[in-house]
């Protein structure tokens, strides 16, 4: 094995990278999920918004507008489960599951002419001065300008959860719907956003993946992204800090065994491509002890 094709500030710079898609997916998930739903369709909203994003961004030559239409993908694909569970009282669950199915064949169906055309180029920010700094600079402040950006939502919702009047709001209604109906608050209202915001934020993960980390379409490129960002939640005990901990593990041993098998390290690949899931298990066993919101997962009646 040649340990000297290992270069430890690449490896710890392309952590984040593969950070991102999980960060950006697993955010919306944790507002989504504070609101008291349950959404197990965020694969589907993900691939559908890898799909949406891929196709505007080759489309217009712009990978900006691919995120905005990714994100909006990704939104639409939410109100459906929106609609089905909040207002139909259809079981989350399984409403999650046929979601993620129908994301997986509508993809597939949207991308078949786009396979094999690249993505246009999403070109990383140097930022002055900070991106100078030897070993700090090259890992944290030479990225393409998503990497930030899911950052910059993580700061967003933690404020918004802690301090803010809507935050406290939509905490209230995934502690205990019944209580915050009576108090005169739109449960389903702040539910739907929730979702929207959800599903927007699952469309921009998939997005990322399509047009910066690979950068083209390959019918269900997001293998497994969603699950993870499901779990990666669970493990934050839905706190947007440790989230984000959950997200960069995650990345990192996906990186570490791209780097190992490319060392030539004597383990069947297998095993190596198996091991971020494998890692993300492990820790969601040992660590996941926080307490779940009160009404996740259950249907809000309005008539009670």
């Amino acid at each position: 094995m040649d340990w000297a094709a290992i270069d430890p500030i690449l490896l710890l710079a392309s952590l984040m990278v593969a950070a991102t898609p999980i960060v950006l997916a697993a955010i919306g998930e944790l507002v989504v999920e504070r609101a008291g739903v349950l959404n197990l369709g965020v694969e589907g909203m993900m691939i559908t918004g890898a799909i949406s994003g891929f196709i505007i961004a080759t489309t217009t030559g712009s990978p900006w507008l691919g995120f905005v239409a990714a994100a909006f993908g990704g939104a639409i694909l939410s109100l459906l489960f929106g609609f089905l569970t909040q207002y139909l009282l259809s079981n989350q669950v399984a409403t999650g599951l046929a979601l993620t199915l129908f994301g997986l064949g509508l993809s597939a169906l949207m991308g078949q002419s786009y396979l094999g055309i690249r993505a246009p180029a999403f070109p990383d920010w140097h930022i002055p001065l900070l991106g100078d700094i030897p070993v700090i600079g090259p890992i944290v402040f030479q990225h393409d300008p998503m990497v930030y950006v899911g950052l910059l939502l993580v700061i967003g919702v933690w404020v918004f959860l802690k301090f803010s009047r809507a935050g406290l709001v939509l905490r209230a209604v995934g502690e205990n719907h019944d209580a915050a109906h009576a108090l005169g608050y739109h449960v389903r209202r702040v539910r739907m956003l929730a979702i929207m915001f959800g599903g927007a934020c699952a469309g921009l993960g998939g997005a990322y993946l399509s047009l910066v980390r690979v950068p083209q379409w390959t019918e269900g490129m997001t293998v497994g992204a969603g699950w993870i960002a499901l779990a990666i939640v669970v493990f934050a005990s839905w706190r947007p800090g440790r989230l984000v901990l959950g997200a960069y593990l995650f990345g990192g041993v996906t990186v570490l065994q791209l780097n190992l098998q490319a060392a030539g390290i004597a383990i069947p690949v297998e095993y190596l491509s198996m091991s971020p899931y494998v890692a993300t298990i492990i820790v969601l066993v040992i660590m996941s002890a926080g307490r779940a919101p009160g009404s996740l997962g259950r249907s809000f009646y309005a008539s009670r």
